[in-house]
């Protein structure tokens, strides 16, 4: 994009109290049939204008039209089984009650595009779309199928990327894969989770992200924080092989973590969209705020590779305060926009 630091969001945004339970993970549909397709589409319209009027210069859907950034995309596929339920651990972290992979996955047809094409008409703005990654799809599963994380990565991959495709072709400008399973399972994450992300991508002319963050702002992930000590240095465990990969972006957690932030300095020219936005608090950030974590990070990424951005998603906030932080996001990015261009 030609705007210098333009800003975007790394994932969901709330949806709106007549569609589903504010502030809550997984929440279930409020309206059904086709009063809720009427609805998911009318949030989204809703979503967007409230980026444009925060100044947000690359857009997204928000995630209004799913109710999980992982586990929406996987309900649409064949091979899993979302009455055969079993409990497992997700990312080392917390345990939850997840559907089972039962056969050999598949899509039989898009999942997202048609969304994608919706918001296309709606707007001229650049539009970033979030894909689950690879490895994260098989951290929020059972396999009882494959019996082997890295298969079932690799035909998730292949998946995401028919996806992709079609989103690309749906005017899509960036397309971003979320992987938070890439701050846990360091090991797997070099052996073969970047190269099933490579192969994700593979064929794509627009952009490509990654997003590697904390998680959301919900008890397991604030409590796993706590044990991290006095530096979250995870990044640094993978970031010399996503310098090397494919990715054009990375997306990152900045704003009020512990992550040393000369970390990014282990990704040069790669373009960095940093986390500028805590989403962890109900505490709006002032612009200066915002500023001075984009001050920072500019030591060690360069000015027009910059991409102020959000820590994570935003669902489990009200409206009122994930706005208020869209607003502080675009104006601190303006203050050192400006400081920049010596204005």
């Amino acid at each position: 994009m030609k705007k210098l630091l333009p800003t975007s969001t790394s994932g969901s945004l709330p949806k709106p109290s007549w569609l589903a339970q504010p502030e809550t993970l997984w929440s279930p549909w409020k309206p059904a049939g086709d009063d809720l397709a009427d609805a998911k589409r009318d949030a989204l319209r809703l979503c967007l204008d409230d980026q444009l009027r925060a100044g947000i210069d690359i857009v997204s859907d928000g995630e209004q039209t799913r109710q999980h950034f992982v586990t929406t995309f996987i309900e649409h596929l064949n091979g899993v089984d979302f009455e055969k339920r079993e409990t497992v651990r997700i990312r080392n972290r917390y345990d939850a009650s997840v559907p089972s992979v039962v056969g050999e996955v598949s899509r039989t047809k898009p999942v997202f595009v048609d969304d994608a094409k919706f918001l296309r008409q709606l707007t001229t703005q650049p539009i970033k779309w979030a894909l689950p990654g690879p490895m994260t799809m098989i951290d929020t599963l059972y396999d009882g199928h494959y019996k082997s994380r890295e298969k079932l990565a690799w035909e998730f991959a292949k998946i995401l990327n028919q996806e992709a495709k079609e989103l690309e072709a749906a005017g899509v400008d960036i397309i971003q894969f979320d992987e938070p399973a890439f701050n846990v399972f360091f090991d797997e994450v070099n052996d073969w989770g970047i190269a099933a992300l490579e192969r994700a991508i593979e064929g794509l002319q627009c952009e490509t992200a990654v997003h590697i963050c904390y998680g959301y702002g919900i008890k397991a992930n604030t409590d796993w924080k706590k044990t991290l000590g006095s530096e979250w240095r995870q990044y640094e465990e993978i970031f010399p092989r996503l310098q090397r990969s494919n990715i054009d972006i990375v997306s990152l957690e900045c704003q009020n973590s512990r992550v040393p932030m000369e970390l990014i300095e282990l990704i040069r020219g790669k373009k960095v969209m940093v986390g500028a936005i805590d989403v962890a608090t109900n505490t709006v950030e002032t612009p200066e705020q915002v500023a001075e974590t984009l001050r920072k990070a500019l030591q060690f990424v360069d000015a027009d590779k910059l991409y102020p951005c959000t820590n994570c998603g935003m669902t489990p906030l009200s409206r009122q305060v994930a706005r208020g932080k869209l607003d502080a996001l675009s104006a601190g990015a303006d203050i050192v926009r400006r400081e920049l261009l010596g204005q």
